[in-house]
């Protein structure tokens, strides 16, 4: 241990206010030992209780009426005092930086620690399940002094963020990408509204396949289906092959498909599954760190089929618990997964019984809670009907959109290949719901996977 940097980190933190303000939320107690440990936790009592730093006489005062210290702690704190507040000019960059690498070598050695205990049974509360967490946080200590935006001193970064080409995981379909302004974002929750065997579960796997041969990692949590099943669906879309079909491809020839669609794209697909009703929002952040820790893999986007058949990890549904705030809880529960790992989330719900067989739903339809489009920032219903399956059609209605004016294409048409699994573009021309005009793939999804044709 090198005592000079505690102690120079502690002298600093007693007489340079502007490197306290800045440091001392970030720099725990167990970072320090023995007498500078006590001393710290003084500093830190002064400063929350008079918000400012203290002299030397009321420092000396504070400590003599500590009860936290020892014979030996007492005499070695008054010793060095005087040494702690003599003042001396530092670059302060190299201080903050010294400092914070201090904090996190320090964290880590705690953490390592903490978890040799576990592992030897010796910890009172945690479980090895809990090692990948504790480390997790050790390795992310920083110094973010980010605490708000000031909007009358900020004005520059403001004007650059207006201006900044925003990140996003677009669409293959022209009237999606207007809607949101150019595709998905980041930190976000976007909700498909259907009736059971619409669609959702469709939308969905196409979504992620369009996503997959983008380059982009994609994470697909299921709790409706197994994760055969959904890869299956991804197969028909990716491979362009109708789903009662792949069957009966050769293993040699599966194989080569997939090889070739490997080379063509650099992201990957994690398909997880779930027990129905058993996994929630925890369930997911663990699996996220566990997929970065084992794997290397943090994902582009992540989609959870489907809302409503998650738990809560706040709440136990029953007795006061009603289903508004219930679902509700999940949704926000989801959506802070989204904005923690800054991510788009992408997940569905059912729609009521009317709303199951009406061709022109709304929020009012959400199946359970209302406060599922309160916590949404994209919700648009799949509407499907007789004369749109035999035309290849399928129905979008825009329900809220935080992208854009949710008014401006607020229902269309896009083409829907079941077989395959696949959405695709309609022609403009056929973009009137009442015309009986069979639809047609103009889109490039044929030209992009026509080295997969049979």
């Amino acid at each position: 241990m090198n005592i000079n940097i505690e102690q120079t980190i502690l002298r600093n933190l007693l007489v340079n206010e502007e490197f306290m303000r800045r440091v001392l939320p970030f720099v725990k107690p167990d970072y320090f030992e023995g007498t500078y440990q006590k001393l710290f936790k003084e500093v830190g009592k002064y400063v929350s209780k008079y918000n400012k730093l203290p002299t030397l006489e009321s420092f000396k005062v504070e400590i003599d009426s500590a009860e936290s210290f020892n014979d030996e702690q007492y005499r070695h704190a008054v010793e060095i005092l005087p040494e702690i507040f003599r003042t001396e000019k530092i670059d302060e960059q190299w201080l903050l930086d010294t400092t914070e690498k201090w904090c996190q070598d320090r964290a880590l050695y705690n953490a390592i620690m903490e978890g040799i205990s576990i592992i030897d049974g010796k910890h009172k509360t945690l479980t090895k399940n809990a090692l990948p967490d504790i480390l997790t946080q050790a390795l992310g200590v920083t110094f973010d002094t980010n605490v708000g935006h000031d909007y009358l001193e900020n004005v520059s970064e403001r004007y650059d963020f207006y201006h900044t080409t925003e990140d996003k995981i677009p669409f293959d379909i022209d009237l999606l990408n207007e809607i949101t302004k150019g595709g998905l974002s980041n930190k976000s929750l976007n909700i498909a509204l259907a009736g059971t065997g619409v669609g959702k579960s469709l939308f969905m796997c196409h979504v992620a396949a369009n996503a997959l041969s983008q380059g982009k990692n994609v994470l697909y949590i299921t709790m409706e289906m197994s994760e055969e099943r959904i890869a299956e669906r991804i197969d028909a879309n990716l491979l362009d092959i109708p789903i009662d079909q792949i069957e009966h491809l050769s293993k040699q020839m599966f194989v080569e498909r997939v090889a070739r669609l490997k080379k063509k794209t650099s992201g990957k697909l994690i398909i997880k599954e779930y027990p129905t009703g058993a996994a929630n929002s925890n369930h997911f952040r663990a699996l996220l760190n566990e997929l970065k820790l084992k794997k290397s893999f943090e994902p582009d986007i992540v989609f959870i089929d489907y809302l409503n058949i998650c738990a809560s990890s706040r709440m136990k549904m029953g007795g006061a618990v009603n289903s508004y705030a219930y679902i509700k809880a999940i949704a926000e529960e989801l959506r802070g997964l989204a904005v923690e790992f800054a991510v788009p989330l992408v997940s569905a719900t059912q729609t009521t019984r009317s709303g199951y067989t009406s061709s022109d739903p709304g929020l009012e339809d959400t199946s359970e809670s209302f406060g599922l489009p309160a916590t949404a920032d994209l919700m648009f219903a799949l509407v499907s009907t007789e004369e749109m399956e035999q035309n290849g059609q399928i129905a979008i209605k825009q329900l809220k959109n935080r992208y854009n004016d949710p008014n401006k294409n607020k229902r269309f048409l896009v083409g829907i290949d079941r077989s395959k699994m696949r959405l695709y573009d309609v022609d403009p021309g056929n973009q009137d719901l009442v015309q009986d005009v069979p639809a047609f793939d103009n889109s490039e999804v044929n030209e992009r996977f026509s080295d997969f044709k049979l």
